[in-house]
């Protein structure tokens, strides 16, 4: 007699979800509070890494640890509690970036398969935590957008390191995109000649000249290839042609710089003060190479180099906004996004 042994054969995968695209802006990052130790948290995260501060060696961890973590936090802090968004207990970095987000997800509402979020490189929301919500919300693709129209290292790059420090754990990686830098994209240089020139119709005067300010960099790292100051150039370039503004009335500096080794010149605050003491008594600063307001706007342009530019002489001061979630700005992300998701949608 012969018995029939019935032969299963693996169980059936399950049908796939309908396929998702998830778009992530990232910007620099915040304390998660303006206090000491929440600014110390964050300098840790933010200055142990070695696309920000390369020689990561033994003097460098001795200098952090028992002399910047120790004196800094307290400094920065009353720095940050000047421009913190008291209403939402947060920083102005977040609440635009996340406004950004808002408005450009409201903006591509007619795409129902996209799906828009944010996070910060160092801080809060991490992109590990956004990267993983994404997944778990059926994105099987990932566009990832560094918000620096400039390249450097220490900034698109260091994003990029990360996005793809999370991938690596992952079984199933989403298929990934990074987008470009915008530094001389036609929209941005637009929306930023928009952006001055609305912000300075609404003053009672008229600057005498505008300084174009942007984060600055060790000089030593453009000496090892970094693409970053040769793109501010760039932009500046651009942004005078639009205008119709020669070097003599738009000018480029750089400002934050930190340490003892020579930084990228000419020094904002240093330019500023040569100004007011050569005689110019109205003066604007616009920020191109930030996407959203933060500490180094708010703060350190809008109240320290304003302080600069009066105690030397000047009489007229004006820090022009981010393009931040204007609606300028948020075409300036549509338009990248869109270009960079061809094929996807």
């Amino acid at each position: 007699m012969s018995v029939i042994v019935p032969i299963h054969g693996p169980a059936v995968a399950p049908a796939p979800a309908p396929e998702r695209v998830g778009v992530l802006l990232v910007n620099l990052g915040t304390p998660d509070t303006c206090d000491t130790k929440g600014v110390r948290v964050y300098l840790r995260e933010f200055l142990s890494d070695p696309r920000v501060i390369e020689n990561q060696g033994i003097f460098w961890k001795l200098a952090l640890n028992g002399i910047i973590l120790n004196t800094r936090p307290a400094r920065k802090a009353k720095d940050y509690q000047k421009i913190w968004n008291n209403d939402k207990n947060e920083s102005p970095l977040k609440t635009i970036t996340r406004a950004q987000a808002e408005k450009l997800a409201a903006s591509l509402t007619d795409r129902g398969h996209l799906l828009v979020d944010w996070a910060m490189r160092y801080g809060n929301p991490s992109m590990q935590d956004r990267i993983e919500a994404l997944l778990a919300k059926g994105c099987t693709r990932l566009l990832v957008v560094p918000l620096y129209p400039q390249y450097s290292a220490a900034t698109s790059a260091t994003v990029c390191d990360q996005a793809f420090r999370v991938l690596r754990e992952l079984r199933a990686q989403p298929t990934l995109r990074v987008t470009p830098p915008y530094y001389r994209d036609p929209s941005y240089i637009d929306a930023l000649a928009q952006s001055i020139k609305s912000h300075l119709a609404t003053l009672p005067f008229e600057p005498e000249k505008i300084v174009a300010s942007f984060h600055g960099m060790p000089q030593a790292y453009i000496e090892k290839g970094d693409p970053y100051q040769a793109q501010c150039v760039a932009t500046v370039e651009a942004l005078r042609a639009r205008m119709g503004m020669d070097d003599k009335k738009l000018l480029l500096t750089f400002q934050s710089r930190f340490g003892f080794d020579a930084w990228l010149q000419p020094y904002t605050d240093k330019t500023i003060e040569k100004l007011a003491k050569d005689g110019v008594r109205k003066l604007a600063v616009v920020m191109p190479g930030f996407a959203a307001d933060c500490l180094e706007t708010l703060e350190e342009i809008a109240q320290e180099n304003a302080e600069i530019f009066m105690e030397h002489g000047g009489e007229e001061f004006t820090a022009i906004p981010c393009l931040n979630d204007s609606d300028g700005g948020i075409q300036v992300i549509r338009q990248l996004v869109l270009r960079e998701l061809q094929g996807w949608l």
